[in-house]
């Protein structure tokens, strides 16, 4: 794994996985590499009630429920669609459940507006076209073609961000579950058609903000599951998962700092004041660009540990956070700024001459970000 950039679930659990594997005897739909227990346990981690050998670790934080429907839909012949606002873990989720069910999660379409219907079902290799002409050898299989011929679980990112007609084209695949290649001359055998195996379905993920930029058509609905995963709002849960993200992020980089949980506790509540602040604010003005989401969060976070490794003393100060936390979230000139200055004047200051502790340095940090964008 220390080649790659970013491994995918499969081979970053790879050792993981095939222990829950060797010991699960409980029985799986279709193909499945394990049981919809085990994934369950795989995302959401062990117990002392499980009873195991070995301690799972935890993966993906959230609502048991949502996993669980998830799995129960993916066990069916209906799609399962996660949605919910940016930085929830939908992208997170789909993986994991891929990675656990069919040991790869890497059948990717990521839906645009310049997505076609090639993309989700096949195009050509030009040269092997005009050398032999169109066979199934020069047929480019899209990933959610290469997903059914494989019994596997392939994956549509951002569904709502591409155009009706590949929606439309969906629609298809999900109720017919083959795709028809009328280029390809049929000998009666069906050697134009591409079924899906058993085991395929398909996971999309899409953006509740994107809503009225392709909305979907009823037709599509009726053949998805809906799981709404919600911003994650309880501190703890939060806590968790920005500790756990940045723990990943200190050994993938080898990097001995410590996160101090006093500052830990300054972020969380940052946000938490910031949030707050958005959600009373009577214009789009008086709000942050940012979405606020936990997947930001951990971004200030990463990108203050980062700094304070490479060009502090190896120690994350307050200031630091608080320049990175500027600095992640200043997007627009001077809207952005002006809403973060208030926020410090207004909140930050006050608490941090009735507490102390690291909101002064908090403070101090922010101001002198801001003045270097202002």
């Amino acid at each position: 794994m220390s080649d790659l950039l970013r491994a995918p679930a499969e081979i970053k659990y790879a050792e993981e996985l095939d222990w829950l594997e060797s010991i699960d005897d409980n029985p799986k739909p279709f193909s499945w590499r394990l049981s919809p227990k085990m994934v369950r346990l795989f995302i959401l981690g062990s117990e002392r009630a499980d009873g195991l050998d070995r301690e799972v670790s935890q993966k993906w934080f959230g609502d048991r429920s949502f996993v669980e429907r998830s799995i129960v839909t993916l066990a069916s012949d209906r799609g399962l669609l996660l949605i919910g606002d940016p930085g929830t873990g939908k992208s997170w989720l789909a993986e994991l459940l891929s990675a656990a069910i069919c040991r790869n999660s890497t059948l990717v379409v990521q839906g645009t507006a310049g997505t076609t219907e090639d993309h989700i079902k096949y195009s050509w290799n030009v040269s092997m076209v005009i050398a032999k002409g169109q066979s199934r050898e020069s047929m480019i299989a899209s990933p959610i073609m290469t997903a059914m011929e494989a019994g596997v679980i392939g994956r549509f990112e951002e569904l709502t961000r591409s155009t009706s007609d590949v929606q439309d084209a969906l629609i298809s695949i999900l109720s017919e579950k083959y795709i028809s290649v009328p280029e390809l001359q049929s000998d009666g055998d069906g050697d134009n058609i591409v079924f899906a195996k058993p085991g395929f379905s398909i996971i999309a993920t899409a953006n509740s903000r994107d809503r009225g930029v392709n909305d979907l058509s009823s037709a599509l609905k009726r053949r998805f599951n809906f799981v709404r995963i919600p911003v994650v709002t309880n501190k703890k849960s939060e806590a968790e998962i920005v500790r756990f993200r940045t723990e990943e992020l200190l050994r993938r980089h080898e990097i001995e700092l410590e996160v101090p949980p006093t500052l830990l506790d300054v972020l969380l509540q940052s946000f938490a004041d910031l949030r707050a602040s958005a959600a009373a604010a009577g214009s789009d003005d008086e709000k942050l660009e940012s979405a606020l989401s936990t997947a930001e969060q951990i971004g200030v976070l990463e990108d203050a540990v980062l700094h304070s490794n490479f060009f502090g003393e190896s120690t994350l100060t307050a200031g630091n956070l608080a320049a990175s936390l500027v600095g992640s979230l200043a997007r627009r000139e001077p809207e952005d700024l002006a809403i973060l200055n208030k926020y410090l004047h207004g909140v930050v200051e006050p608490r941090g001459k009735e507490e102390g502790g690291s909101w002064p340095e908090f403070l101090e940090g922010g101001r002198e970000a801001i003045a270097k964008l202002s």
